[in-house]
């Protein structure tokens, strides 16, 4: 049997650092990459997502000829139903003694791997990513024990692990570790959002473009739109703006709900962390030196690093540390069907219907979009937990399973049973109205409980909460919301989930609850 190794390479693992490459014999080993039925179309990907992968793939390709290694590449139009197909495929042509291959990100695919060995008839390794801040040992051993797994307390011990943003003396920068107070602005257009980057595509991402738009016509995901790096260069150019032009606003308007923007002062680059063409070190040094520069606050500074460093290496550890059961969880026994306008954008909710047609347009929404608009009509309707999970998983860009799990169903649904999150993060219209400019667009008003004009998500605040009485009366955080809902007489609180029922099978219908 050969001595060579097919090493298969995945599209989220599009970097040199990857350790099945790391060992890689480019004279004597075979690279094999495969843009598959199977993964292209387990839920209906954002054709955003399947573009920049496929492109990022065929420039890695091209990367890794460049160096001289041998490279057999499947392309979608090859017809390989499974990653499991074209390796068999590979084998035939040029047989090798063994697979190397990183582990994937999503649980499905790493059972999958379990039965390659047998159906290839060669050994199969599937080595640990060790690209991530925190390998899987390091995070079981710093959740064993604990009650809660609080995500503050990880990243402090990350922050300590790695050097980043202390004094001299070990101690935090500010001597706080956390700024999030300051980061929380409200956008009332009191800056001017910097233009993005307008991106050339080349002639392979315009070739994967025209595919993609054939092979995938009912998938969201409006093409004309298409600007995101597909080459670790152009990725780096991408963050590198954002460090010059976009960070010193990014701390203050963070959470910010903006009718003018989809990006405001975002970075924009998990999609590229995810998939590697980026890695998460160099980026958390990189806004630290212009912090300790002064191109940028220390709010602005700790709350990027916090969500790389911290956030990010948590869930990815709460993940591989819960599944498979993590996915089975549903606290509030949550089972409302998916409205059809999650996949149209059409609602009369201004901040929902904002960020949903975003959302399929690009393949992006910022945080407080997906968690305090999306996640929080979600919660408070009672969604059903999957359908809203694959929801997710589907139409982002930077949506893999290890990250979108955890931050869908533990943050923004609390479906986990407060594994992730202290309280669930729901929230009523005047959350909105403080966080951004939406409301003014609205044909709802933030300020009325009830009756005509009256905003959704007002009344199914408190919808939500009477359901759920007392498993949130048991929560610290939320004594004092629930001990003020019952002091209300019944009848006020009979009519204020009444309309919150009625103005609901509304909106599922399709029909606009402002007129009943």
């Amino acid at each position: 049997m050969s001595d060579s190794a097919l090493i298969l390479v995945l599209g989220d693992q599009l970097s040199l650092a990857n350790p099945a490459l790391i060992a890689a014999d480019p004279c004597r080993d075979l690279v094999v990459l495969a843009e598959v039925a199977e993964e292209a179309g387990y839920v209906p990907h954002n054709r955003h997502k399947i573009a920049l992968i496929f492109s990022a793939m065929r420039h890695f390709r091209d990367q890794l000829r460049q160096r001289g290694f041998q490279v057999r590449y499947f392309s979608f139009g090859d017809g390989q139903p499974t990653l499991q197909a074209a390796l068999a495929q590979a084998l035939e042509e040029v047989p090798c003694g063994a697979v190397r291959v990183c582990e994937p990100g999503e649980y499905r695919l790493r059972q999958a791997m379990t039965g390659w060995k047998e159906a290839l008839g060669v050994p199969v390794a599937v080595l640990e990513d060790s690209r991530y801040l925190a390998s899987h040992a390091e995070f079981r051993a710093w959740a064993k024990g604990r009650k809660q797994l609080r995500m503050e307390y990880f990243y402090r011990d990350m922050r300590r692990k790695h050097g980043i943003l202390l004094e001299v003396d070990g101690q935090p920068a500010g001597d706080r570790w956390n700024f999030d107070q300051e980061n929380r602005v409200g956008w009332r257009g009191q800056e001017t959002i910097p233009a993005r980057r307008q991106l050339l595509q080349d002639d392979c991402t315009q070739a994967v473009l025209a595919e993609v738009a054939a092979a995938f016509p009912d998938n969201p995901g409006e093409l004309e739109q298409f600007n995101y790096a597909c080459t670790a260069a152009e990725a780096r150019l991408e963050f590198d703006w954002f460090c010059r032009h976009a960070l010193p606003g990014f701390g203050s308007f963070q959470d910010a709900l903006v009718e003018e923007s989809p990006w405001v002062f975002h970075s924009k680059i998990s999609m590229y962390l995810n998939i590697g063409l980026l890695e998460p070190l160099p980026l958390c040094e990189q806004v630290e030196q212009a912090f300790r520069d002064g191109d940028c606050s220390l709010a602005a500074a700790e709350g990027f690093i916090r969500q790389i460093l911290g956030w990010r290496e948590y869930v990815r550890g709460v993940y591989w540390l819960t599944m498979p059961e993590y996915k089975t969880r549903n606290t509030f026994a949550a089972s409302e069907p998916l409205p059809e306008f999650f996949w149209t954008g059409e609602t009369g909710l201004r901040c929902l219907q904002q960020a949903l047609r975003q959302t399929l347009d690009l393949g992006y929404a910022h945080h407080i979009q997906r968690l305090m608009v999306i996640g929080n009509f979600a919660l408070l309707a009672g969604l059903d937990v999957e359908a809203v999970c694959d929801w997710y998983l589907a139409v982002y860009v930077d949506a893999f399973e290890w990250v979108e799990l955890p931050n869908t169903l533990g943050m923004a649904l609390h479906a986990d049973n407060g594994l992730i999150a202290s309280k669930p993060y729901a929230a009523s219209g005047k959350y909105i109205q403080r966080q951004g400019n939406h409301c003014k667009e609205c044909q709802y008003s933030p300020a009325k409980m009830t009756g005509e004009g009256a905003c959704p998500f007002n009344a199914l605040y408190w919808r939500f909460i009477d359901r759920h009485l007392d498993y949130l009366a048991a929560n610290p955080r939320m004594g004092l919301i629930t001990a003020n809902w019952r002091k209300r007489a019944p009848a006020e609180r009979k009519a204020i989930t009444d309309w919150a029922d009625r103005s609901l099978a509304l909106l599922l219908a399709g029909a606009s609850p402002r007129h009943q």
